[in-house]
């Protein structure tokens, strides 16, 4: 029997299911470089280069294996720019008895495939994604039943299955969680080791040169291009965070500093998500780690849970609610995005710093994405749309499996708490106290009103005031509308006109459309 195996930009591992099996003197693989992938939202021009260059990379593996690979640059001429089309072109070539593909990351892809599955002739099989540590079947059996899907109970039972970090039946330590230990603001004086960076090898080059001629439209910085193409380099940044940044990752894990975007996480997401990684061996590379006693409990669990608990927890969250999860505005939130986003032309300076490190490196870490950028998002009443969209456009690592939920239901609360227990919102005391870029913000984090005051200030409580009927009976708000209650009406009076202002100006920036 002949098959035909399809390979997607982000299942780039020797071990993935599509692979299993493969007899190479009948089976035919397919990987194709794909205009709709990298156009569908306009992609930050460096997340095209790090898929198309470790797409390049792992064909050679491959054809070093001897295995009959149909690989489809972008700008080869009958390469047709979808993915549908491209399978049933090498069809047509080819004449395959069976097409095998694995699980897709985005709803949109795999209704794509089941399409062309119900009128193909030729037989497809979609198989599980066993890049993941939880099925589909599993997460939703866990979540069957339950009033509350809290990420911290699925965590526990993910330890318990995987044995990571556990003495028995029980935690190791004591404890599930140390994040209470993990929320350290970093010192100015502060000593972080140096990201992975490695130079890019002629095959990258090639690749660098491709999205300038054809993607030079989109958002963000090309070059300098530093990031691990193949496995081996992947390998190699892991090593080096779980060496010289993980000791520390714990307790600096939500500060920020200016010009210091990386701080002590490991940007290894860009590698599990593509399949250059695999979840499990970050984990067990971490917890050896602890085991030997090169890093504290905090640190060792703080990044197992995003890894073990986070990561798999929002793709149950995304294949069990989707595709209504997709149209979720809880909030009823409307404003257009402001142009900022994409220009990071703003005085407010936290937003301004992670802007600038999003365009230039297409990453930010988690605190600045939720706390930063998610934060003003949610209490200036931004779109979810616009906001989903433009956090799938800049970010490297963002599939729509882990994005979706991410924005919708933990930073814009769009899904009334289906994910997250209440909105993410703060005045601008939190980014002061874990960052250092109030010290150079024109505008004064201890004003609490009028123009020279830090604008997350009024609009913390102008987004409690315009939402209250959807979230005052929220019991971990409670305590925050007792406070509300007590305002003085001039004081009300005065957030609201300083919000307004604020907001209305923002609509006057010139919005730039990616």
């Amino acid at each position: 029997m002949k098959v035909l195996r399809i390979i997607l930009n982000d299942h780039l591992s020797l071990d993935i299911a599509t692979l299993q099996g493969l007899d190479s003197k009948t089976d035919i693989i397919l990987m194709a470089e794909l205009v709709d992938e990298y156009t569908h939202v306009k992609h930050h021009q460096k997340k095209i280069a790090f898929l198309i260059s470790a797409m390049r990379h792992f064909a050679e593996i491959l054809r070093s294996k001897g295995y009959s690979l149909e690989y489809v640059k972008l700008d080869d001429k009958d390469n047709t720019g979808s993915l549908v089309s491209e399978i049933e072109r090498v069809c047509k070539k080819h004449n395959p008895d069976k097409i095998i593909i694995m699980w897709p990351s985005d709803y949109r892809v795999l209704k794509n495939i089941q399409k062309l599955r119900d009128s193909s002739a030729v037989s497809l099989e979609i198989l599980d994604d066993n890049r993941f540590l939880a099925s589909h079947e599993e997460f939703q059996c866990w979540a069957k039943d339950r009033k509350e899907l809290r990420m911290e109970y699925f965590y526990r039972e993910m330890r318990q299955k995987y044995g990571v970090l556990m003495d028995g039946s029980s935690p190791i330590g004591g404890q599930w969680n140390y994040d209470k230990e993990n929320r350290k603001p970093a010192p100015a004086d502060l000593v972080i080791p140096k990201t992975y960076q490695t130079q890019p090898d002629i095959i990258t080059k090639e690749v660098i040169n491709l999205v300038q001629q054809n993607f030079a439209n989109h958002f963000g910085d090309l070059e300098p291009f530093f990031y691990a193409v193949t496995r081996e380099q992947a390998l190699e940044s892991l090593s080096l965070f779980i060496a010289e940044r993980l000791p520390r990752f714990g307790e600096y894990q939500d500060a920020m500093l200016e010009g210091q975007p990386w701080m002590y996480h490991s940007h290894i997401s860009f590698y599990i998500n593509v399949g250059l990684l695999s979840p499990l061996e970050c984990i067990k590379a971490a917890e050896e780690y602890y085991y030997r006693g090169l890093v504290s409990i905090n640190s060792a669990e703080g990044f197992i849970r995003q890894i073990l608990g986070w990561r798999e927890y929002v793709r149950g969250i995304y294949w069990l609610k989707m595709p209504d999860y997709k149209k979720n505005n809880f909030l009823n939130a409307r404003r257009r995005l402001p142009g900022f986003y994409w220009t990071g032309k703003t005085k407010m300076n936290c937003l301004k710093q992670c802007v600038s490190d999003t365009k230039k490196n297409a990453y930010a870490h988690h605190i600045q994405r939720l706390m930063v950028l998610g934060n003003f998002a949610l209490i200036a009443g931004i779109s979810p749309d616009e906001v989903n969209e433009w956090f799938l456009i800049v970010y490297a690592d963002a599939y729509e499996w882990v994005e979706l939920p991410n924005v919708t239901g933990m930073i814009l609360f769009a899904d009334g708490g289906f994910l997250a227990s209440k909105p993410y919102a703060s005045s601008g005391a939190y980014i002061n106290k874990m960052s250092d870029y109030c010290k150079k913000c024109p505008y004064d984090i201890k004003q609490k009103e009028g123009p020279k005051a830090c604008p997350f200030n009024y609009l913390y409580w102008d987004f409690l005031l315009r939402n209250d009927s959807k979230l005052k009976t929220n019991y971990r708000l409670r305590m925050i509308y007792s406070l509300l209650a007590k305002m003085d009406s001039s004081k009300i009076q005065k957030i609201q006109s300083d919000s307004a202002s604020f907001l209305n100006g923002l609509e006057c920036e010139p919005l730039k459309s990616y």
